[in-house]
């Protein structure tokens, strides 16, 4: 091979080293790029977390809802019956006293609306609402189960899909003039839970199946949702029982609980190490309300 010859195939191989080289630098380059980019999408996804974060933190407060037509009626108890479907084994030790109802299956959503409130207008029936339209505020504390041998227009009241409230008869007669009415027409809304005091967890159960009740629920008082976390135990979500009380078969024994309470209307709030390590079964411990 001639020197020229020599010469013009080093140069061809430089050549594709410069050209490898240049495609390595500009897959390189892409590849820089690609990251720099993921890394904004990331760092932008982190803001966007904090953001949503920050904005459920800061979520406006219950507000009352539309006026809906209903119907009302009254049952007879006590205030230990008045309760029985959500666990409140007393309305009245409970804080709800007698301003209570039990509510149609179309709006106790198996249990979930346990806890709200409502205010309740006798209306369109000057026989039998009492003058100057008064409203009564209650809480959903019951059941009113469905009478399928009954219409439901005759007896069947609360029949779905029907919204009915079968309100507690101490309280009736604020609507109505007289318990002879029976059944009257009403307008209804949701309002805020107005409550003293914290959130009530109530501990029942035993080691191996720890139930919670919780009650005196302020804002919107429908709870949908309920973790727990022990000081050597990571969060825990807890499920309905029924009504508002709730289970988990985790170890919690023995350790600090705290509880996270989330509302119907997504605003949550935590109570840290409410219950001490050595809590008990049958024990209450209030913690951190809506407001």
């Amino acid at each position: 091979m001639t020197l020229s010859a020599i010469d013009n195939v080093s140069h061809q191989r430089r050549k594709r080293l410069d050209l490898l080289e240049g495609v390595r630098s500009s897959w390189l380059h892409v590849g820089h790029n690609v990251v720099g980019k993921r890394g904004q999408i990331v760092h932008h996804f982190h803001l966007s977390k904090r953001s949503l974060a920050k904005a459920q933190h800061h979520r406006p407060k219950f507000q009352p809802g539309p006026w809906k037509q209903a119907f009302a009626t009254f049952y007879q108890g006590g205030s230990g019956t008045f309760g029985g479907a959500c666990g409140y084994e007393d309305v009245v030790q409970l804080g709800y006293g007698f301003q209570t109802a039990a509510l149609s299956s179309a709006l106790f959503n198996n249990g979930q609306t346990c806890g709200a409130c409502y205010e309740i207008e006798c209306v369109n029936s000057p026989q039998w609402c009492q003058p100057g339209q008064a409203s009564l505020i209650i809480t959903a504390t019951n059941l009113c189960p469905p009478n399928y041998y009954q219409s439901s227009n005759n007896g069947g009241w609360c029949n779905p899909p029907r919204e009915h409230f079968d309100i507690a008869q101490p309280v009736f007669n604020q609507l109505a003039k007289d318990y002879k009415a029976g059944i009257i027409p009403v307008t209804y809304r949701r309002v805020p839970c107005q409550k003293k005091g914290g959130i009530k967890f109530t501990m029942t159960g035993n080691p191996y199946f720890n139930q919670v009740l919780v009650w005196n629920v302020g804002g919107a008082g429908e709870v949908v949702g309920l973790q727990v976390k022990g000081n050597k135990t990571p969060w825990t979500a807890m499920k309905r029982l029924w009504g508002q009380k709730w289970e988990t078969d985790a170890m919690l024994v023995g350790q600090s609980l705290t509880f996270r309470v989330r509302a119907v209307d997504g605003r949550t709030s935590t109570s840290w190490h409410v219950a001490p390590p050595n809590w008990q079964f049958g024990q209450t411990f209030e913690g951190k309300n809506f407001k």
